[in-house]
């Protein structure tokens, strides 16, 4: 049994935060038909690197799916695709707002053929509001959502956050709203429209920062690892790499003093609570990391976890794809495509007992699956394929 197994999803999203909220519904046993035009989604042309011939960064955010290519902009193409909406259970797209209304495939459409239908619609700035006809991608909104305006280099250079977490979290918060509108359709029967914004979706991940700001009142800037309300939390470079660290408690400030041979500091008035350690930060972090640079990091980390204080190297990903809890955990798993060959993906993140996750097929090729979904969702026979094919309202994959 899967915990989404028997929900058919059509996947009409290309790039990132689409993709990876369906490459969940598809780890999770859904049956996830990914949709796109003759000329592929924009993220198989997001290379080097190439794996084979394809692009890695489409190889990792695509398993699992089956590959459909239809023409949307043709008659036939669009007039398949509701065909195709009276099967599905849950649509996701994050095409420009308006963009599926005018290919006649908007939620007023879809919802007529199949009031059932949970429809997702992922866009920078949501469905209604001035800002919502703005084009998005992962960097402007980590830029108008103001999470660059906090991420750098204390009192230097912004930075972008190195993983397209605007991306991710509107991912994700599909993820979230697809699962409560099915839940509710399990009550009422009845589907809805789910609006995921990307720059809703980082206000509300980044809830503390507004909290900072709002018992502040005074505009943060770039901190570099630090964090404001709690000191000491960031890296410190060693002898030989960087560690992070966080003394997050009074309690782990005494083991942190203990590990690092400072236990006077412990009850130093300047120091003694983390209220007091954020307003002498200026004066204690030097300290520190003076005192960090006299050994290498794993033997600080050594120290620091005797003492039951959280903290860990700075790791590469090279360092991460061979750590042995992420291989418990299962979370690189290689799978064989057929032009590409054994490729690693991430695995499943949230582990269940009872119907835990796996990652199946490999990401397809476009158009690999195109004439097997047809006809296993429509009916369709040969004869019906072959005529759609030749007229070009679908492409499938040649062997």
């Amino acid at each position: 049994m899967k915990a989404l197994g028997g929900l058919t999803v059509l996947d009409f999203s290309h790039a990132l935060a689409g993709p990876y909220c369906t490459k969940l519904l598809a780890d999770y046993g859904a049956d996830v038909y990914k949709i796109e035009p003759p000329t592929g989604d924009i993220g198989r042309g997001w290379a080097p690197p190439f794996t084979g011939d394809e692009a890695s960064y489409f190889l990792g955010i695509n398993p699992g799916k089956l590959g459909v290519s239809i023409d949307l902009k043709h008659p036939e193409g669009a007039a398949l695709c509701l065909r195709l909406i009276e099967k599905a259970d849950v649509l996701v797209e994050n095409l420009r707002v308006g963009a599926m209304d005018r290919l006649g495939l908007g939620y007023a459409a879809a919802s007529a053929r199949n009031p059932k239908l949970v429809y997702c619609s992922i866009s920078g700035y949501g469905q209604q509001g001035p800002s919502k006809d703005q084009p998005a991608m992962d960097l402007i909104l980590q830029a108008s959502s103001g999470l660059i305006g906090v991420t750098g280099s204390e009192g230097g250079e912004v930075a972008r956050c190195g993983h397209s977490v605007a991306d991710i979290t509107a991912g994700i918060f599909a993820l979230s709203g697809i699962l409560m509108a099915l839940r509710v359709r399990d009550r009422t029967g009845a589907g809805q429209f789910v609006d995921v914004s990307m720059l809703d979706s980082m206000i509300s991940a980044m809830a503390s920062n507004f909290a900072n700001y709002a018992g502040t009142g005074v505009t943060p800037g770039p901190l570099g690892t630090a964090f404001a309300s709690i000191v000491p939390y960031r890296t410190f470079p060693t002898a030989d790499r960087e560690i992070a660290l966080a003394v997050g408690s009074e309690k782990l400030w005494t083991g942190f003093c203990k590990a690092i041979g400072r236990v006077e500091l412990e009850r130093h008035p300047d120091y003694a609570t983390n209220a007091v350690r954020v307003k002498n930060r200026g004066v204690l972090e030097p300290m520190l990391a003076e005192i960090f640079r006299g050994a290498a990091a794993a033997e600080w980390v050594r120290r620091l976890g005797a003492e039951g204080v959280p903290c860990s190297p700075v790791r590469t990903l090279r360092e991460v794809t061979g750590d042995p809890q992420a291989a418990v955990r299962g979370m690189f798993i290689p799978v064989e495509h057929p032009t590409a060959g054994s490729f690693p993906v991430t695995g499943p993140p949230v582990k269940l007992s009872a119907t835990p996750g796996a990652v199946g097929r490999p990401a397809p090729r476009l158009g690999e699956h195109t004439r097997e979904a047809i006809s296993t969702l429509l009916g369709l026979e040969d004869p019906a394929l072959d005529r759609l094919e030749e007229q070009g309202v679908i492409l499938q994959a040649k062997l």
